[in-house]
C-alpha cells in the first residue's frame, strides 16, 4: 500500500534564489504578495531578508545557501516540513555549492514535492487550484531500498 501525506491548504513554501536571480524572485514575490501571504514562507539567508523587506510579511530565514541554507531546506523537505519549493536558479553560472543545489532538487523529487525553477513554473505552481486546498501527496515506497542487504566494509 502506497503511503500518503497531506499538504494543507496553507502551504509551507521555501523561496530560494541565486544572486543573479534575487531581483527577479523579489519582483515575482511582490507581484504575488497577496497569494504568498496566505502561506508560511521560508527562505535562505539573503533572499529571506530581501523578501521580508519587500513583502512586509514574516519569512523564516535559514542560513545563506553557500553556508548550508540549501541543505537546511533540503532537510526540511525530507522531514515533511516544506510543501513546495520555488528556486530561481541561474543555469549559466557554476557555483561552489552546486552539489547542495543538486541534492535539494533530488530531495524534492524523492519526496514528491512540487518545485518551480523559474518564473513561469512558479506562476503555474502558485496559480494552481491545488496550491490553495488540501492535497494528498503519494509517497514512493522505499521499503525495498531501506531493507536491502548491505555488505560490511572491511
Amino acid at each position: 500500500m502506497q503511503s500518503k501525506r497531506t499538504l494543507k491548504a496553507r502551504k509551507r513554501v521555501a523561496l530560494i534564489a541565486h544572486d543573479h536571480k534575487k531581483g527577479e524572485l523579489v519582483e515575482w514575490a511582490v507581484y504575488n504578495k497577496t497569494v504568498l501571504s496566505r502561506h508560511e514562507l521560508y527562505a535562505t539567508g539573503t533572499t529571506g531578508k530581501l523578501l521580508e523587506e519587500h513583502l512586509d510579511v514574516p519569512v523564516r530565514k535559514m542560513l545563506s545557501g553557500p553556508l548550508g541554507g540549501d541543505q537546511q531546506i533540503g532537510s526540511m523537505v525530507a522531514e515533511g516540513d516544506i510543501d513546495a519549493v520555488i528556486f530561481f536558479w541561474d543555469p549559466m553560472e557554476a557555483l561552489p555549492h552546486d552539489p547542495d543545489i543538486k541534492a535539494l532538487l533530488r530531495l524534492c523529487a524523492v519526496w514528491n514535492i512540487p518545485m518551480a525553477c523559474n518564473r513561469t513554473s512558479a506562476d503555474f505552481l502558485l496559480t494552481s487550484p491545488l496550491m490553495h486546498q488540501d492535497y494528498e501527496v503519494l509517497l514512493t515506497d522505499y521499503s525495498q531500498y531501506l531493507g536491502r542487504k548491505v555488505s560490511s566494509v572491511q
